[in-house]
């Protein structure tokens, strides 16, 4: 059976970065990241775009799911509400093992990751207050946690890969 590895996190703690380097690990796998999915200048959070990005969503993962080409169907996104967890799995349709993980790292390592970004160009400043708000939260959902505050991309990722059983 195809394996769905779920994996959230703040803005900034290194998800895309890790399922880059999963990516590379797992042989027939394809790799999609949430955000891919919501790129929209002005960015806008409003129930119609809400709905729309989750139906995005699942639409791509149940279309992976239920590709012969893949094996390993890699997803991350923010994902720091039990809602959102159960929303998007109750509309997969496809057959599939979960591996969810959720990365965190210590406040300090997150500023310094994001700040970093913000330097480069590649982040505005409004994200460093939010992700930090966010990090909390992940210590109320029921998903497996990764701390990877002293860990390169390739690290998470080998740890997912030795965790998730491929």
């Amino acid at each position: 059976m195809k394996r769905l590895y779920m994996i959230g996190g703040p803005m900034g703690v290194g998800k895309t970065a890790a399922c880059r380097q999963l990516q590379q690990l797992l042989d027939r796998s394809v790799f999609l990241d949430g955000d891919w999915c919501w790129d929209a200048h002005p960015f806008q959070v409003t129930e119609e775009t809400r709905e729309m990005v989750l139906e995005n969503i699942s639409f791509l993962l149940n279309s992976f799911l239920r590709c012969s080409a893949y094996d390993h169907v890699i997803f991350c996104w923010v994902l720091h509400r039990r809602e959102i967890w159960e929303d998007l799995l109750r509309r997969l349709t496809e057959p599939y093992v979960l591996r969810a993980v959720s990365l965190v790292c210590t406040p300090e390592t997150l500023r310094s990751r994001l700040e970093g970004d913000i330097r480069a160009g590649k982040r505005i400043p409004d994200v460093l207050d939010r992700s930090l708000a966010y990090l909390p939260l992940y210590d109320a959902l029921d998903i497996r946690h990764l701390d990877v505050t002293a860990l390169t991309p390739r690290e998470t990722a080998e740890c997912i890969r030795r965790e998730g059983g491929a």
